[in-house]
């Protein structure tokens, strides 16, 4: 059971030194964020989240891209087969193909923007950090997109990120690949092809290796496995894996029971897709709408057929068919769940985790300590934003609490003594909050078990226990949940080296 515990949000900014629970208030800079993804709906549905938490980003690019999926052709008649591909499974035999669906003036990206533009001015009311449409837009390029895997010329979207880059700005560039990573093995080819012959090279390729930290959505156009982890293996990857939320195609199906709710018909309508015009622009089953006319592998939108009737006309079914209205996918929203500002700081060290999943390092047994389990919070925290789109009044909508720890997150501390910890919460919308702490086992070094006293209270103490040796951390984190409806969550991390 769960105590209570109510502080003002005043109290809170004396604390922080300012209001609020993004990545800036909890005192580290927001990540640098480009995003490269193809017209699959999959990735249309990231793209609404994606821009529901532009508060927690600083983004630097939105780029068309291109897959084995999804390209665009060259518009020349140049006609593209590459065994192996969906065009050839499944017993089909249908490239090459001077295009691979890709609808004529495709614009998904803008047309989230343009969405997104119409609940702007509700947005912002609720957090101000969300950028204008029109800087947005300014983010927008055209990357590789005209064959699957084709890296052998620069694009605007290349360009782009191959300048973030090489600009002076030592920040580190997220970069994501929600469809092939393409365009983005194009600007470090370019930036390749500009140094390696010259006496700057290995500075620079080591300064871009640094610089670079990849979030793959799988390799989508075999790029990565066969240009930049041979030619750049020292370049990074945003930490994703086991735990993460699973909001991919099929969520229903394999969600736990206890998680099935937050995907079913009645969640989903209440919470998303009847949600103004970002929601109304998500993707849901039996919807009615296709990426690409005719595209016989996107059958989502047809409502009340069975998986033998949408072969009898002539559809591809890979996923079996689910209810009108039910939550579809977002195939790719795990390569940013872990950089989204909830206070886990998941991207931040080695051995931190997430909403995205964590990397496990402490294989000792999980049974006395059950990994998190974050979609509710997750889905909460999403259904609220979208909320907060289409309500033009702060009390019309519930706000994340703000939690902090008194004192410094990192703890140095020797074997047998005794860690206190004080979270100091608050909630914008006075709701109650309350507070939980829990070891996070597998991502800690401390093989053994640990006993936190008073863990839902907002002071806590534990006792490091007596083997523990030189080097290993202990890794805690207090959960804080309000009262409001949907219930949202925020964490605070605490390491504890033992010395």
């Amino acid at each position: 059971m769960m105590a209570s515990a109510r502080c003002t949000f005043a109290l809170l900014c004396i604390v922080l030194g300012a209001c609020g629970t993004s990545a800036s208030a909890q005192g580290a800079p927001k990540p640098r964020v480009v995003v490269t993804t193809d017209p699959e709906l999959d990735d249309s549905n990231s793209l609404i989240r994606f821009l529901l938490y532009s508060t927690d980003f600083r983004i630097e690019g939105l780029v068309y891209a291109s897959s084995q999926f999804h390209w665009k052709g060259d518009g020349t008649g140049k006609k593209l087969s590459v065994p192996g591909r969906e065009y050839t499974r499944f017993g089909l035999s249908l490239c090459p193909c001077e295009s691979w669906r890709w609808a004529p003036g495709e614009r998904f990206i803008d047309d989230a923007v343009d969405a997104y533009e119409r609940v702007y001015a509700n947005l912002r009311i609720h957090h101000p950090d969300y950028p204008s449409p029109k800087e947005l837009r300014s983010k927008i390029r055209w990357g590789n997109v005209e064959f699957d895997g084709d890296i052998s010329k620069d694009t605007p979207g290349s360009d782009l990120i191959r300048d973030l880059l090489l600009n002076g700005d030592e920040e580190p560039i997220y970069l994501l690949a929600w469809g092939g990573a393409s365009t983005i093995a194009r600007a470090f080819k370019s930036i390749q092809e500009r140094y390696e012959t010259s006496a700057e090279w290995p500075a620079v390729r080591a300064r871009v290796s640094r610089k670079a930290i990849l979030s793959l959505s799988g390799d989508q156009d075999d790029t990565y496995a066969t240009y930049i982890r041979p030619n750049w293996p020292e370049v990074r990857t945003l930490i994703a894996g086991p735990g993460a939320v699973g909001v991919g195609y099929g969520a229903f199906v394999r969600a736990s029971p206890e998680n099935a709710p937050y995907f079913g018909v009645e969640w989903t309508r209440a919470n998303v897709s009847s949600r103004g015009p970002l929601g109304a622009h998500y993707r849901v089953w039996g919807d009615g709408k296709q990426m690409v006319a005719g595209d016989r592998f996107d059958y989502f939108g047809l409502a009340d057929q069975t998986a033998d009737e949408l072969r009898a006309k002539g559809y591809v079914v890979w996923l079996a068919p689910r209810p009108k209205g039910e939550f579809l996918g977002e195939g790719d929203t795990f390569t940013f769940f872990n950089l989204i500002g909830n206070g886990l700081s998941a991207f931040s060290a080695e051995t931190s985790g997430g909403w995205g999943g964590r990397r496990v390092v402490n294989p000792a047994s999980p049974e006395s300590s059950p990994p998190p389990n974050f979609t509710p919070a997750a889905q909460n925290d999403f259904a609220a934003r979208l909320l907060w789109s289409v309500t033009p009044a702060f009390a019309g909508a519930n706000h994340e609490p703000a939690v902090a720890i008194r004192g410094s997150t990192r703890v140095v501390a020797r074997p047998g003594e005794t860690v206190s910890l004080e979270a100091v919460v608050s909630d914008p919308d006075r709701d109650t909050v309350a507070v939980r702490w829990w070891r996070w086992k597998d991502v800690d070094t401390y093989p053994g078990d640990v006993t936190l006293s008073n863990q839902a209270a907002p002071a806590m103490q534990f006792r490091v226990p007596g083997d523990a040796t030189p080097g290993q951390v202990i890794q805690l984190v207090v959960e804080a949940t309000d009262g409001g409806q949907p219930s949202l969550t925020r964490y605070q991390r605490v390491v504890v080296s033992v010395k």
